[in-house]
């Protein structure tokens, strides 16, 4: 019975070896000339030696509010137009409400100086 279970193991196998090899190579033949300011640990923009309690800047906040917005939108957008015919109205006032939640989500963002960069 187990031995239905060998061209599995085999495949894991050889991904592993793959796998192993690739990062091997990469690893070897890479260039390698770290210097203090790589191999320092980033921190989305802020210091990473300040006080951990910091005040965030809330226009990181509004930026990935935004991203979400676009992104769900260009999501759902897509499938949505491809079966258009097919769902009919109650598919067509379904998408309306959920892009009027999405541009109330814009305008939220607008009025909050989002969009404003220094």
């Amino acid at each position: 019975m187990l031995e239905n279970y060998l061209p599995i193991l085999v495949f894991i196998g050889i991904g592993v070896v793959i796998g192993a090899i690739a990062i091997a190579v990469g690893f070897l033949l890479g260039p390698h000339k770290p210097d203090s300011e790589k191999n320092s640990p980033y921190e989305c923009g802020f210091e990473a030696f300040e006080d951990s309690r910091m005040k965030f800047d809330v226009r990181y906040y509004l930026v990935a509010i935004l991203f979400i917005i676009f992104d769900l939108e260009i999501a759902f957008l897509f499938p949505w137009a491809i079966v258009l015919e097919d769902i009919g109205l109650f598919g067509f006032l379904a998408m309306a409400v959920f892009l009027g939640i999405l541009v109330i989500g814009f305008i939220y963002e607008w009025k909050k100086g989002a969009l404003e960069w220094e």
